[in-house]
């Protein structure tokens, strides 16, 4: 978002019948990439997810600008950052879309657990407008807010929340991705007593996990992409939870563009309110089995497919499963 000029739309609804226009843009999109699980093949598995998600976005009565995507505008065919999706009809709503067509590419193309289509829509002006770089995050369920903090070190936010939960630390469960840079924070949270599960990629499902009740996972911590902190964000919003983030340029050329996009204090802290400004719908579609979603399903010439959708206004949570014909998309009806 232009820190210089907040948007003032904040108290501004979406209507309530575009979420479930965008579960089928999520949908679609896993539909289309799960032809590929367990194939080998992330780039093209990858790549069925946004034409079908682009195609699909052509049928949503909403002028998007994709203001979170995969990269920037020459790396098409991605959904870049700046592209306008959706009908132009000038009597639509504008919406920021926050997108990941196919998030943990890698698990998808070695059928391991926690693939995704996912993505997050607010009011235009509404969602953080950020180059496509790494960010630190913390994410914790209701329990958290006020509770934890990247300020604090992750040994401290394991035992404050612990505390929060009526829960001791070596009951604590927390998600971590597998990378040397997470070694002493690991042994940190491990020297206070919790369960640190590593993943290999896609840290939008436990994120947003620690918001669903009986999801088993209490919080998420460490550095990761930031596309997906802005789409954990939004579904922490909507479960009423707690993220935080902040920028980790790997480069200066990547500061100077956050500060052209708008943002004064590039380093600083990011919390909810800097991260999605008022109301902002999420939805994800389960592309391999995760602790959010069931994966895709076929069974008896028909396609299954679980969807998850999140209303911040109404904290409404609301489950689908969706079966279709074999080969048939959303994006078709």
């Amino acid at each position: 978002m232009n820190e210089a000029e907040p948007n003032q739309s904040g108290a501004q609804k979406m209507d309530r019948k575009l979420l479930l226009e965008y579960v089928r843009v999520t949908e679609a999109a896993a539909i289309a990439c799960s032809r590929l699980i367990g194939a080998g093949q992330k780039e093209a598995a990858d790549s069925l997810a946004v034409e079908a998600m682009r195609r699909a976005f052509d049928k949503v009565p909403a002028r998007g600008t994709i203001v979170i995507g995969e990269g920037e505008r020459d790396e098409a065919p991605m959904l870049y950052i700046g592209e306008k999706v959706g009908p132009r009809d000038p009597s639509f709503p504008e919406v920021d879309i926050a997108v990941d067509p196919l998030e943990g590419t890698n698990l998808c193309a070695s059928g391991k657990p926690g693939a995704l289509a996912v993505l997050a829509v607010a009011p235009r002006g509404n969602l953080l407008n950020a180059p496509d770089t790494y960010m630190e995050k913390l994410a914790a369920g209701p329990a958290g807010v006020g509770v934890v903090s990247l300020d604090k070190s992750a040994a401290e936010n394991v035992c404050d929340l612990a505390e929060a939960k009526g829960k001791r630390p070596d009951e604590m469960v927390v998600v971590v991705l597998e990378r040397p840079r997470h070694d002493a924070l690991i042994a940190q949270m491990r020297a206070v007593g919790a369960s640190v599960r590593l993943i290999t990629d896609g840290d939008v499902n436990p994120s947003v996990a620690t918001g669903l009740p009986g999801s088993g996972i209490d919080m998420f911590i460490g550095k990761g992409g930031a596309p997906e902190g802005v789409l954990s964000a939004a579904a922490l919003r909507c479960l009423g939870g707690v993220f935080e983030g902040r920028l980790a340029f790997r480069n200066d050329g990547e500061r100077q563009r956050a500060i052209a996009m708008g943002m004064r204090e590039p380093d600083r802290l990011l919390r909810h309110e800097d991260l999605v400004r008022g109301p902002c719908f999420f939805v994800a579609s389960g592309v391999t089995d995760g602790p959010m979603l069931a994966g895709i399903r076929r069974v008896a010439g028909r396609t299954l497919v679980s969807s998850l959708a999140l209303r911040s206004d109404t904290g409404t949570i609301r489950r689908f499963e969706t079966s279709t014909l074999l080969d048939h998309l959303p994006v078709d009806d």
